[in-house]
């Protein structure tokens, strides 16, 4: 069980064996009221999770939002798959768009799981959300996940006209496995030759499936995410095609492979101080500047893997604030008349990736 050490913002497992993190006081009163979050036998984990999901989005303030479901055709002959669409009501205008890909270690959740986000973002930027609902491991192993999410921006690409959306500004945006699928779904538009993304925003991205990282290391007990959780992500994910930490696991599964990012387009990644995940993300960010890509990267200090669900904690709304912000700028939302025009201008697809507000 989780406590709170005496006089102290110190935290720690009642196994006084167990390492301690000096958590940020105003999130450690969450921390004996998380559940665990094992993700052994997958199917008790996901009734678990999203019986708590439900209570979450019992109250959920959907006002100035349209929502709506469309049934799509997977990629190469795969099962159809499910997309929740956000729209801002009575848009009349073509506006921005942004895949959401949501989190869970590859194993757990739905478009249910962070409906509340995806209203927010839809409501605070007037832009259109598309919400992806992916199959999940182990059942269905890489690349099965990954071709749902490509799909997905296909999908949503090639019906801009009929959601009011404006091509030349849409985004992939994803947390933790989310974040890595975004990450993937951004690379395999890009050696395809799929749609334009114009940002890709990475929040504690799971890229890594070597899990040799000192955060990852280090960081075997810690709230919500921790390395055993890491390796069974892995192993689900990779299923019996790959084995986590072997030469030949492919980019397009563990991001944090890759070895060209060049013509990718610009990203935001941020980490958690206490995630075991936090490595792996400011390294794929250090990548991605290092072939040129326009790379924002912030780590939030005495946080965890999750910690953002302490809404009113005064490091939970800089990272709320600095989303809204970031994604302003990377979908093109606050410029002016005259950089969107050139904007719409830009015919090449490097035009879309490389391209300034």
């Amino acid at each position: 069980m989780l406590a709170r050490s005496l006089g102290s913002d110190t935290i720690h497992h009642g196994d006084d064996t167990r390492m301690t993190y000096p958590i940020d006081p105003e999130l450690t009163p969450i921390l004996e009221l998380i559940p665990s979050l094992g993700i052994e036998d997958p199917v008790t984990a996901r009734s678990g999770f999203n019986e708590l999901v439900g209570m979450m989005n019992a109250e959920l303030d959907t006002s100035g939002v349209d929502i709506s479901e469309r049934e799509i055709d997977g990629l190469n002959g795969a099962p159809p798959l499910m997309l929740r669409i956000y729209s801002p009501s009575g848009l009349a205008t073509t506006v921005p768009g942004l895949l959401y890909i949501h989190g869970g270690g590859f194993v757990i959740g739905t478009v249910d799981s962070e409906e509340g986000r995806c209203l927010s973002l839809c409501r605070e930027l007037g832009i259109v959300v598309v919400s992806v609902d992916y199959r999940l491991s182990p059942e269905t192993p890489f690349p099965g996940p990954l071709e749902d999410c490509y799909a997905g921006l296909c999908w949503t690409h090639d019906n801009a006209n009929t959601l009011q959306l404006d091509t030349r500004r849409l985004g992939v945006f994803g947390l933790s496995a989310g974040g890595g699928l975004a990450a993937a779904t951004a690379l395999m538009a890009r050696d395809d030759n799929g749609p334009a993304i114009c940002f890709q925003y990475l929040g504690i991205p799971e890229v890594d499936d070597r899990l040799t990282t000192q955060s990852m290391k280090k960081f075997v007990d810690t709230p919500m995410w921790n390395k055993p959780n890491a390796e069974l992500s892995w192993d689900y994910y990779l299923g019996d095609a790959y084995r986590r930490g072997a030469d030949d696991v492919p980019y397009l599964a563990a991001p944090a492979r890759l070895e060209d990012a060049s013509g990718l387009p610009p990203a935001y990644i941020n980490t958690m101080e206490f995630d075991p995940l936090r490595d792996e993300g400011v390294l794929y960010a250090m990548t991605l500047m290092k072939a040129g890509v326009s790379t924002e990267l912030h780590s939030y200090p005495g946080t965890f893997h999750g910690s953002s669900m302490v809404p009113n904690a005064a490091v939970s709304q800089r990272e709320a604030e600095e989303m809204f912000a970031v994604l302003r700028r990377g979908l093109c939302i606050d410029s002016s008349i005259g950089s969107i025009k050139a904007l719409l201008r830009a015919d090449t697809r490097a035009d879309s990736v490389d391209r300034g507000c």
